[in-house]
């Protein structure tokens, strides 16, 4: 057993003394206190990890004692003990915060028995806590630019509400940590947070995960098994690529946001589940609904409350500290040493279009970390495409001559090489392949002046 800090709180020296032959062996640090006003004295600016509080002390009684000292040190596993206990007096210091309630006169088995539970419990608060801070941290939402801000006020405005959200955006602009940013923010927070890709799952068994199947229901179904409605009963069912749920399955779902009831794959039993939901998707719901393809009734039912996702390139300026992020969430998570990194490179990785949009750059830095020799990520540890010229938006015909689209491309292509190279002309110039005083005449025809 590790040793604790523990703080024995009892008018009896008896009772104290005790505590001490008992404790001793296995190297507690135990401190004694004959009334609860000496104990908050001094309990209140060192909180023990563990204390033992008599019910019936002199001044104020056991139970007051331990409400205000709750109100400093919440999470500090409070015993009461008292030879005169009753149900009610349990049911009190319960209800105050008590973790225990020991019975006098003193049995040593139990006391080391409830400190090992405590000890067991401190174990497991403190892994839940490197587990919240980790999921923390895979949520989180990087970054300052105005079009974050942007989706960060929609949040802020939809969280508290218990209506439905439709997130749109492109793949891989985090469509995922949308959802859970509102549901961390929403009045069921503690709840559940499921999600659900319909996108990766068969339509066939599309339905049974949605809302469950009974033992038989189907090939395989060998139990009966809740369905992801159950099991996000109380919180937030996000449903992801949802303009790729079928049609069947889309009528099913509605009949759920309708009146909150389903029935399991091959089952009778009517089921009731109050689950928020939010649905993602980077398709265009209103044209799919125009073609038919997606129920014009569920669109409505979802689109309560839209909010657009924005892509990668629409906020450049995030692109540091996103890759920053990544790099110290890799580092950490394999045990690797933060490598140094070139600031050309950033200035390279602002430039790029980025059509995989943050999940691309998340896989990118992951793999420059891997690859890069030594502790230190330079420009040629970058793949060549990332100073390829940018693809140019799709052209209307017609709009743009042979010419002018010739030359938009070059002048994307030159910005970017001067922007990697730190608005040096003459390293711009080795990175496209050509003589300084030609790019300088290049630039001045297409009317390009140096960051």
């Amino acid at each position: 057993m590790n040793p604790l800090h523990i703080h024995i709180v009892d008018d009896e020296k008896n009772i104290c003394r005790s505590f001490e032959i008992i404790l001793r062996p296995f190297k507690h640090r135990v401190r004694t206190f004959l009334s609860g006003e000496a104990f908050l004295e001094e309990a209140l600016e060192n909180p023990p990890e563990v204390v033992f509080l008599d019910v019936l002390l002199p001044g104020q009684n056991g139970i007051e004692i331990l409400k205000q000292f709750k109100q400093s040190a919440p999470d500090c596993a409070v015993v009461m003990i008292s030879g005169h206990a009753n149900l009610s007096m349990a049911v009190e210091a319960t209800r105050a915060g008590a973790y225990d309630f020991l019975e006098k006169p003193l049995q040593k088995e139990k006391i080391l028995l409830i400190l090992e539970h405590i000890r067991e419990r401190r174990v497991l608060q403190s892994k839940f806590a490197s587990l919240q801070k980790s999921l923390s941290d895979e949520y989180q939402m990087v970054g300052d630019s105005p079009a974050l801000q942007k989706v960060l006020e929609a949040i802020r405005k939809v969280a508290p509400t218990d209506s439905k959200v439709l997130i749109t955006g492109e793949s891989g602009v985090g469509k995922e940590l949308i959802a859970y940013a509102i549901h961390q923010h929403s009045a069921s927070a503690r709840q559940p947070f499921v999600k659900m890709n319909c996108a990766a799952i068969p339509e066939e068994l599309t339905e049974s995960e949605l809302f469950g199947s009974e033992k038989g229901a189907f090939t395989g179904a060998t139990e009966r098994r809740d369905g992801k409605f159950s099991q996000a009963d109380g919180g937030t069912l996000f449903l992801d690529e949802i303009g790729d749920m079928s049609l069947k399955v889309q009528t099913k779902v509605l009949r759920v946001l309708q009146d909150g009831e389903f029935q399991r794959v091959g089952g009778n039993e009517t089921l009731k589940a109050d689950v928020r939901i939010i649905a993602a998707t980077n398709r265009d719901l209103a044209e799919m609904v125009r073609e038919g393809t997606f129920r014009e009734d569920l669109y409505f039912r979802l689109n309560v409350l839209p909010i657009e996702a924005p892509p990668l390139r629409e906020r450049p300026e995030d692109i540091s500290a996103l890759a920053q992020h990544f790099i110290r969430r890799f580092c950490q998570r394999n045990n690797r040493r933060i490598p140094e990194v070139e600031g050309q490179v950033y200035q390279i990785l602002r430039s790029y279009h980025w059509p995989g949009n943050i999940r691309e750059l998340q896989n990118l830095v992951e793999r420059l970390v891997i690859l890069s020799d030594g502790q230190r990520i330079s420009v040629a540890d970058l793949p060549p495409n990332l100073l390829a010229p940018s693809p140019l938006p799709e052209v209307k015909p017609g709009s743009m001559t042979l010419q002018e689209v010739r030359e938009e491309a070059e002048r994307s292509y030159i910005r970017r090489c001067l922007a990697a190279a730190g608005g040096n002309v003459s390293q711009a110039a080795r990175l496209l392949g050509m003589e300084r005083t030609n790019l300088h005449k290049k630039m001045k025809a297409l009317g390009i002046t140096r960051p």
